[in-house]
């Protein structure tokens, strides 16, 4: 359901311009990113034998969000944004970045590069903040990757809601007036 600025939104404040925008930069990251890496996920432990998943969400907000920058400052981590993390530009480039862009780098490179040697992106050389759970077919669990990570930053069922949405409830609506031969 789509509501106009004048109906009130689910938390029953009224719904604002922000909050459609808000709206639809979720269902187009939902559709485009999200359910296409959950669904693969999924299936990679549910068939996987000699293989393992780990499973991130960068929620490091955006250095172009904010004030006079081109996003609005509720937007979080951009598509492709680790690329950043992974290969050290805060380091190469200190002036653009500051200390916490830093040790987020540090902790990206220090999980990926374990991984890439160990295939277990908490055992390795380099040490990494918070231990990072595989994901399981029995545990969907994930770690949310930012600059002050803790325990609290495993999470379990990534938006699983709106994966459900996508992957199940949508495409078993029917359709009035279209058949399946069309």
């Amino acid at each position: 359901m789509l509501c106009s600025p004048a109906q009130s939104g689910t938390s029953g404040h009224p719904t604002t311009r922000t909050t459609i925008k808000k709206a639809a930069v979720d269902i187009g990251t939902d559709f485009l990113f999200l359910v296409p890496a959950q669904t693969a996920i999924y299936l990679h432990a549910a068939h996987a034998r000699s293989s393992r998943a780990f499973s991130y969400l960068l929620s490091e907000p955006s250095l172009l969000a904010g004030p006079g920058k081109p996003y609005n400052d509720w937007v979080g981590a951009d598509h492709a944004d680790d690329l950043q993390y992974v290969f050290g530009k805060p380091f190469t480039t200190p002036k653009a970045y500051g200390d916490r862009h830093r040790d987020l780098s540090g902790y990206i490179i220090a999980y990926w590069t374990n991984f890439a040697r160990t295939g277990n992106p908490n055992k390795g050389n380099m040490q990494a903040p918070v231990n990072w759970p595989e994901f399981t077919s029995t545990g969907h669990q994930f770690l949310d990757i930012h600059a002050k990570m803790n325990e609290s930053s495993v999470g379990q069922e990534m938006r699983l809601r709106f994966v459900r949405l996508w992957t199940s409830t949508l495409p078993n609506l029917q359709s009035h007036g279209v058949t399946d031969a069309q």
